[in-house]
Parts: C-alpha cells; sequence; structure tokens
C-alpha cells in the first residue's frame, strides 16, 4: 500500500518569486482613524495593508481583500463591513523595490506596481494580527497617521485619503477617476504616477 508522507517544515518547498503588482489598503474610520501596522521585520515601520497579487490573473480587489484578512483579520463581505465598503481608487504608482527584498522576486525585477484602495470600517477595531508580518496596531487621525508612514507613498495615500472619498461620492465621477490615460501627445497629465 502507497502511503503519502508529509515533509517537515524544515524541509518545506520554497516560497515562489512575488509578482511585481500589488495593493495597498488604508483602512479607516467615517472620522478618518487610519489603521496602521508595525512591520516584523522593521521596528518602527508603520503603514498600512499591503501585498502581491498571489497568481497573474488575481483580481486586484480580490488582492485587497486577501490581504485585509491575511493581515487584519478584518474579513471583508460580512455584516460589518461589506464589500461596497473597499474602494478601489483605480490609481497606481510605480516604484524601486528597495534592494533588501528584491531577492523574493525574480531575478532582474527591481520595479512594482502598487494600485492603491481604501477600506471604511464602522469604527476602531481591534485587529488581528499576523505575527511574521506584523508587531503592533494603531488608529491614528488621518494626518497624524501620515506623518508615521515610513513610505513616502504610504503617507501621500493617506493624505489623499479626504479629497478621494469626496470624489467618491460625487455625481458623475471626475474624468481621472475613471482610469486615467495619459494623452500620447502629451504624456501623464500633472499630478499623475505611474498609470
Amino acid at each position: 500500500m502507497y502511503r503519502a508522507s508529509v515533509a517537515p517544515s524544515f524541509y518545506a518547498m520554497p516560497k515562489p518569486p512575488k509578482i511585481p503588482q500589488s495593493v495597498l489598503v488604508v483602512i479607516h474610520t467615517p472620522a478618518l482613524d487610519v489603521l496602521l501596522l508595525e512591520r516584523a521585520d522593521h521596528a518602527g515601520f508603520w503603514q498600512s495593508v499591503t501585498g502581491s497579487k498571489d497568481r497573474l490573473d488575481e483580481p486586484l480587489a480580490d488582492t485587497a481583500v486577501r490581504e485585509v484578512g491575511e493581515e487584519t483579520g478584518i474579513m471583508i463581505g460580512g455584516a460589518l463591513v461589506p464589500r461596497g465598503a473597499l474602494f478601489d481608487w483605480r490609481y497606481s504608482i510605480d516604484y524601486e523595490i528597495y534592494p533588501e527584498f528584491r531577492h523574493r522576486y525574480e531575478a532582474g525585477v527591481i520595479r512594482n506596481t502598487e494600485h492603491w484602495f481604501s477600506l471604511q470600517v464602522p469604527e476602531r477595531i481591534d485587529v488581528a494580527l499576523a505575527p511574521r508580518e506584523h508587531t503592533a496596531f494603531l488608529w491614528l487621525p488621518y494626518e497624524e497617521a501620515a506623518s508615521r508612514c515610513f513610505s513616502s507613498s504610504n503617507a501621500d495615500a493617506i493624505l489623499q485619503l479626504p479629497r478621494r472619498l469626496r470624489m467618491r461620492t460625487a455625481s458623475p465621477p471626475p474624468d481621472f477617476l475613471t482610469d486615467p490615460q495619459p494623452d500620447p501627445q502629451t504624456g501623464p497629465r500633472a499630478g499623475e504616477r505611474g498609470q
């Protein structure tokens, strides 16, 4: 009789290379208090939820839902936080991956495209951290949260939060929120990065 065996954890298969397509999710309350997480691998590095696609065909919104659940325990799609609370800003930035993190990607990959989302929760809630990723969390008013971020692009996303939320409720939505495309003659419009 054939028996399958499970390899001990020290023989675990290596992780596949990360896909250089990620999400950043600014989690906030209606009062614009913002959740920040402290990275386990960098003490003092506070950030919003971030994470890469698990597979190339994974929709970005699904990546955002998965990463929020994995990093905070907040389950999007239930009564407390409905799926409609997740807001795709249809905005992305392209940035150079820090050299110390490049080993996680295919050889030669040095740039990542990060897509921005926000998620409104009803109030400051306790979160269940993934201990391998984060060691602490805190809720701060959005401007103070932005000032605590290590990443300038994460701080920029948090500072854009009030304007993005106002534009979400505007009818009809402004032009540049509907997947902006640079003019082939003039290039990107002022203020756009990485689209």
